[in-house]
């Protein structure tokens, strides 16, 4: 069972994919944000290509753990996606996600322009690496 990841900013959507077996997250692309119709489409070719059974969407609660308007945001777009598709939709607290992502990128000494192009993504992996790991627990 595949499962797809998604940090759902306003601008963009960073994507990344588990394994078949739900051991490992793969980054895998940054959607560029335009409209809900053309957002779903894209991420209905992704689910397709990949056999996706379940989307895990990240939380970007506040360090307090508070929702602020990007967590209503995240959430609109989880109901969206759950009515367009029909899947499971799981949510992640998503807290410091970026900034994991970002201290990768700078020890591996990739440029701001390299940074920029690939955070969302890799934050949308450690995320759900997160809860994979959290699922193998479980088991």
């Amino acid at each position: 069972m595949r499962i797809l990841g998604l940090d759902v900013g306003t601008k963009t959507i960073g994507l990344a994919v588990s394994d078949p077996l739900g051991l490992t997250a793969q980054s895998l692309t940054t959607l560029r944000r335009s409209s809900l119709e053309e957002d779903l489409a894209a991420l209905q070719k992704i689910i397709e290509e990949y056999e996706v059974e379940e989307l895990m969407v990240g939380l970007p609660l506040n360090m307090n753990g508070t929702a602020g308007p990007s967590v209503d945001m995240a959430k609109e777009f989880g109901q969206a996606c759950a009515d367009a598709f029909g899947l499971k939709i799981t949510y992640r607290d998503e807290r410091l996600s970026t900034v994991a992502a970002e201290r990768v990128l700078l020890e591996g000494d990739a440029s701001r322009k390299k940074r920029k192009q690939v955070i969302d993504k890799l934050a949308a992996a450690y995320v759900l690496q997160g809860y994979l790991d959290y699922l193998s627990m479980q088991r």
